[in-house]
């Protein structure tokens, strides 16, 4: 019997371990490899050594574009997780509607290609009704996407729409796991609304906040498909994020040995930095244990 429930246990697990050798493992495999080569995917790879490492360290575009990216994260990051905390508290309080979770969820449904063409549409300098409604109470036009200090943070607005529905949900099932005799002891012993929240619910949905912020500087590093359909890496070099530069190199510049080198170093900040968010916010520990 226990033989059996082993060799059952490797077939449902099978599949999903082939997945993740082909389209994970293997890929990760062949690019770090690749980030050791000169390869224009024209020819054969000629291996380099450490020379694409190099210039990478050298390279004024790839630290300009890494400082970009830092700035979308923190634009986007901190202001949709304390968003998503608003509307969750605001559901937990004032309604558990299904209804109402269904719509706040809606905006994540849509592809961020669709996302962000209705930003385009709704924030155009000339034709976007944002702007016709900004000029109709006397307010000026605002460029939004087509202006260097606004459009970063025009595009972290445009994911932020999308995303933070999605992420009050996390924060609206952590809230429905914390007891409400906590909440009766407090106002018992005099604690307002206010010292509640900071004594008693932002202490309780840490595990959730870690993972929120975690899976937000993962995904803020990944941003593309907004950049590509909105702004072009531009004006100038206003959204050229690190993404958006790789992407530059190894499908514009035919430089896929130096891009992928470039790929494995993000990599390798991503992770240093999602294990320094779970150590700092103690992401494995709960109060409520």
């Amino acid at each position: 019997m226990e033989r059996r429930e082993k060799i059952a246990g490797w077939l449902f697990i099978l599949p999903a371990f082939f997945g993740f050798l082909v389209f994970a493992f293997f890929p990760l495999a062949r690019g770090i490899y690749l980030s050791f080569t000169s390869w224009s995917m024209l020819g054969p790879a000629k291996y380099v050594g450490l020379i694409n490492y190099e210039r990478m360290l050298s390279d004024r575009l790839f630290w300009s574009s890494l400082w970009r990216t830092a700035y979308y994260v923190v634009l986007a990051v901190p202001l949709q997780t304390i968003l998503a905390l608003i509307l969750a508290v605001l559901l937990n309080r004032l309604t558990r509607s299904t209804l109402v979770r269904s719509i706040l969820i809606m905006p994540y449904l849509v592809s961020g290609v669709v996302a962000a063409l209705l930003g385009v549409i709704l924030l155009h300098p000339s034709l976007g009704y944002l702007n016709l409604l900004m000029q109709s109470i006397g307010l000026p036009r605002q460029p939004f996407f087509g202006s260097p200090d606004q459009a970063m943070p025009t595009v972290a607005l445009v994911n932020i729409w999308r995303g933070v529905g999605y992420t009050s949900l996390f924060f609206f099932a952590g809230l429905q796991a914390i007891p409400r005799n906590l909440y009766e002891a407090a106002a018992i012993d005099g604690a307002g609304e206010v010292t509640q929240f900071f004594r008693i619910t932002v202490p309780l949905l840490r595990p959730i906040i870690a993972f929120v912020l975690v899976t937000g500087v993962i995904s803020s590093f990944q941003i593309f498909d907004t950049i590509a359909v909105t702004t072009g890496g531009g004006p100038g070099d206003a959204t050229r994020t690190i993404l958006w530069y790789i992407y530059e190199l190894a499908f514009n510049r035919l430089n896929m040995g130096y891009a992928t080198a470039l790929s494995v170093a993000v990599l390798i900040l991503v992770t240093l930095i999602s294990v320094i968010q779970l150590r700092v916010l103690r992401a494995d520990r709960s109060d409520l244990a």
